[in-house]
This record gives C-alpha cells, structure tokens and sequence, in this order.
C-alpha cells in the first residue's frame, strides 16, 4: 500500500511539472533587442560588414515586429477556437510565402554569394527543426487530448 502511494505521489509531482507553462526568455526582450542579438548572430555566423549591417537591421526588425503581432493575434483566435475554411487557410498562407520570398530577395540582394550560400544552409536547418519541434508539439497535442477525461 505504501508503495502505490509513493508512486502516485511521484506521478503527482511530475505531471504538475510539466503542467506548468515556461516563459520564453525572449519575451522579456523589446523588439530592439531582439532585433540587436538577430543581427550581432547573423554578423557572427555571415561575417557581414558593417553597411550590410545596416541594411538589414530595418529588415530583421520589421520580421522580428510581424511575428511579435503575429503571436498576439493567435493567442487571441486561439481563445476564439474557430477553423478557417480552405480559402482562408490558403490565403493565409500565400500571405506567409510571399513574405518569405520577399525577405529572401532581399536577403540575396544584399549578401554576396558565399554569404547567402550560408545563409540559406543556416536557413535550411533551422527550418527542418522547426518543422520537427512542430510535428512533436502536434503529436503532443493529439495524445493529450485522446487520454484527457471528457468534460460534461
């Protein structure tokens, strides 16, 4: 008997630790800020000059300001909990890709062409771990909501 109530103190103590929702580190940070270490990182990694600096200082600022709104504006439709049809999604979408590409131009643009080599190599892994962060928070999502008791 003592033991079944060890390990369910146990169990207890876990799952109320991973219940608990972490801060992001970043969110303390003002959009300048984030906008300084993104470049003083990317200068690190692309050894760029200092007018290439300046060039893309306004770019990663109005990304790094897009993404602070974008945030927002999820976690209020989140509350909300309404799918968007297929146009909508599809819109949403072209909207996201367009962005990217304009930012990639304009990347390219500025960067010579060992640079944007790396760039797009840095660019490329960061994507595929996104993408594999995504597929786990998702499958995460999934099993909780199968093993979550159903609310009258």
């Amino acid at each position: 008997m003592k033991k079944v109530v060890a390990i369910a103190l146990v169990f207890g103590f876990v799952l109320t630790s991973f219940a608990q929702k972490k801060k992001r580190r970043s969110d303390d940070f003002s959009v300048e800020q984030k906008t300084e270490l993104a470049l003083k990182k990317m200068t690190l990694r692309l050894d760029l000059s200092e007018r290439q600096q300046n060039k893309i200082r306004p770019l990663l600022a109005k990304q790094i300001t897009k993404r602070e709104e974008f945030r927002k504006n999820r976690k209020a439709k989140r509350k909300e909990a309404k799918k968007l049809s297929a146009d909508e999604r599809y819109e949403k979408q072209m909207a996201h890709l367009d962005k990217k590409i304009a930012f990639k131009s304009s990347m390219k643009e500025i960067l010579n062409s060992k640079q944007y080599e790396r760039f797009e190599k840095t660019n490329g892994r960061r994507a595929h771990k996104m993408k594999r962060k995504m597929k786990m928070k998702k499958r995460k999502r999934h099993e909780e909501q199968m093993n979550a008791p159903e609310r009258a």
